[in-house]
């Protein structure tokens, strides 16, 4: 078995295996115990829950980073930018499945007809309002989210090979994963459900890292972050 194969086989375990344990936690508690706090805790999260909208929005925002990490493999020999790549395609295209795979066991759709982001404006699952940080941004040039490329910048990149293939991606995905820190925080602020929140909280530790390392590959190239 190629590790290819061995790479969608885990995938779609640990799919599985998140997503089966937040519908345990979600519907175990709701046994109308005491405390509001318990009771929330105990019900499967609703289609316009933090829960439901961070799973839908980072999906497709995670999808945006596989695609843009298979076409910088494509376009580079450079072994470091290469294994960055391939361990953000990776890494991404799992947690991909376990969102989805959440959305499907919670008996959720995989698309909503609220604006991307509406879920990071309507408040944290306490019932706390916040109509701060990304909840009213504004999608451009197919950049639904914060962080995502523009069509012109993934046009760029197909165009690029070489060394500004590696600078251009690098900048992308810096503030791409800038993007994705602020929605994962948003989600360990908000969400719900135990494993999701714990899934998110290691997008931003493990995205924050790769930020960090790729400002010194960015270096090492004569360039840096976009400001």
């Amino acid at each position: 078995m190629t590790r290819t194969h061995w790479a969608a086989v885990t995938a779609v375990v640990l799919a599985l295996l998140f997503a089966a344990g937040a519908v345990t936690l979600a519907a175990g508690n709701g046994n109308g115990g005491e405390g509001g706090g318990s009771a929330a805790a105990g019900r499967t999260p609703a289609g316009d829950s933090a829960d439901a909208g961070f799973a839908r929005d980072m999906s497709v925002h995670h999808q945006q980073a596989v695609e843009m990490s298979f076409l910088v493999r494509d376009r580079t020999k450079d072994e470091e930018v290469r294994r960055l790549a391939y361990d953000i395609a990776n890494t991404q295209a799992n947690q991909r499945g376990m969102m989805l795979g959440w959305l499907d066991l919670w008996g959720l759709p995989k698309h909503s007809p609220d604006e991307p982001m509406a879920w990071m404006a309507a408040g944290d699952s306490s019932g706390r309002g916040d109509h701060g940080g990304h909840g009213s941004y504004e999608a451009r040039d197919g950049a639904l989210m914060p962080g995502m490329a523009t069509r012109a910048e993934l046009t760029e990149l197909r165009a690029a090979d070489g060394r500004k293939a590696e600078i251009l991606y690098l900048q992308l995905m810096t503030d791409h994963h800038k993007g994705g820190v602020a929605m994962a925080q948003g989600c360990a602020d908000r969400c719900g459900v135990a494993p999701e929140r714990s899934l998110a909280q290691g997008m931003v530790d493990a995205q924050e890292s790769e930020i960090k390392l790729m400002a010194d590959l960015l270096k090492a190239r004569g360039a840096a972050p976009r400001p």
